[in-house]
């Protein structure tokens, strides 16, 4: 059992790292009138605290994946502006963020999910999303375009603007057991 788990695992490593590195993934830094690419990254691949709040920061990577149950005691804060390595019909560098609560196979198949324990959890990053686990904790969202994927939040949706409100998507497999409301 215990060889299984880990083959599982270097295959779900693998498949990311394959998957995230075919085109190089960048970090932006926005100007008046223009976006600079400021750092290439890649997926971050985590089972500790210590590499969870790093892989979320400014410097961070455009994917966190979780490999395990994480207990987190302090606030988090999921920041910068991230492209994911692709591009949309015109051209330009779409811009994504992503914290994955799960492990796949190499058909993309969710094989484990995961909880991510905070007392808060804050989206700044634009396009972010929580996918495909279950993050306990409150999570304060003043980004745009922030969305729930196969995710379940054990806590409150706080909304800091109408703009991160109005932009907010949960697909029909997510759930919020808290209040979803604006609170500036």
């Amino acid at each position: 059992m215990k060889r299984k788990v880990i083959l599982g695992t270097l295959l779900v490593l693998a498949v990311l790292i394959s998957g995230c590195t075919q085109q190089a993934p960048a970090t932006t830094d926005k100007t008046d009138s223009e976006t600079q690419t400021d750092v290439v990254t890649t997926a971050s691949v985590v089972d500790t605290e210590d590499a969870f709040i790093k892989a979320i920061s400014k410097d961070g990577t455009w994917l966190i994946a979780t490999l395990t149950d994480l207990e987190i005691k302090s606030d988090l804060v999921l920041d910068g502006d991230f492209v994911n390595g692709k591009k949309d019909e015109a051209g330009n560098d779409i811009v994504q963020r992503k914290i994955g609560l799960y492990t796949q196979d190499e058909a993309r198949n969710v094989t484990a999910r995961f909880t991510l324990t905070a007392p808060k959890l804050t989206i700044n990053s634009p396009k972010a999303s929580i996918e495909h686990g279950t993050f306990v904790g409150d999570v304060y969202v003043t980004a745009t375009d922030f969305q729930l994927k196969d995710q379940k939040i054990e806590g409150n949706l706080y909304f800091t603007n109408p703009e991160a409100q109005a932009t907010f998507k949960m697909d029909a497999t997510s759930s919020v057991t808290g209040v979803q409301e604006l609170k500036q």
